[in-house]
């Protein structure tokens, strides 16, 4: 949790990508410029990463979603009648599948978001590398590491049945969309598709030449910035602008 000085009912929930953690650079600036305008922000580390418990090889989309949901219940617990949700990649996927199933949400952000995360792994593995997850129920790093990773061939599985193109369509709020045409991760036409699939107030911001990591410096300005504003513009300070909803 990250509070602002002063009272608010305003919360951002940021969702972390695969293999990082709450503390991700991302999530760090955000929080920062989110501050500053009153918004509280609340990070939280997914099913066996980084201080959460549990181990990696068991996690699964459907299971990051329960988490995704139980982070919003429990900030409104806690008196935040204002809530965005903002995913990064695996954490956008997510974010899709949990705000798909909600209607209390007053926005969503998403940075590289995954849609078909089963597209992405194939396309990452190609077939012989697919059979060998299979086989050892191990992957490469895909963030670049040099050991394989210990995860169950059955999160493939589960990806199978968790694309996000259809839940998009039935997402309420208003939802922005940022992402590199140089990512080299997630396919840019998924959030192209994603963007299309969307039936509320949306924006897609494809940013030249930035990769998934956007480690140009410009390129990360650029992209927490756009977050920021559809955050800030979508929780405004005056109360009355986004009525209670159960």
């Amino acid at each position: 949790m990250t509070e602002p000085s002063g009272e608010t009912d305003r919360i951002a929930i940021l969702c972390h990508g695969f293999l990082s953690s709450k503390t991700s650079s991302t999530n760090n600036a955000l929080t920062r410029l989110l501050i500053g305008h009153g918004i509280a922000t609340f990070r939280f580390d997914f099913f066996g990463q980084a201080e959460s418990e549990g181990s990696f090889d068991q996690i699964t989309v459907t299971l990051a979603v329960e988490q995704a949901h139980a982070a919003v219940d429990l900030m409104r617990q806690r008196g935040y009648r204002r809530t965005g949700l903002m995913g990064s990649s695996f954490g956008g996927l997510v974010s899709i599948l949990a705000a798909s199933q909600r209607t209390d949400l007053a926005c969503l952000a998403l940075k590289c978001p995954v849609v078909d995360f089963a597209e992405e792994l194939r396309l990452e593995f190609g077939e012989e590398g697919m059979a060998q997850w299979k086989a050892t129920d191990t992957i490469p790093n895909i963030m670049g590491g040099p050991d394989a990773i210990k995860l169950r061939y059955a999160f493939y599985e589960d990806c199978l049945r968790q694309i996000a193109y259809d839940p998009a369509q039935s997402i309420t709020a208003p939802t922005v969309i940022v992402q590199g045409d140089h990512d080299e991760h997630v396919p840019p036409h998924q959030s192209r598709r994603l963007y299309e699939a969307l039936r509320v107030k949306k924006h897609l911001e494809m940013l030249p030449g930035a990769d998934h990591q956007f480690t140009k410096g410009a390129d990360f300005t650029r992209m927490t910035q756009v977050i920021a504003d559809w955050l800030i513009e979508h929780l405004p300070a005056t109360s009355d602008s986004f009525p209670q909803q159960s």
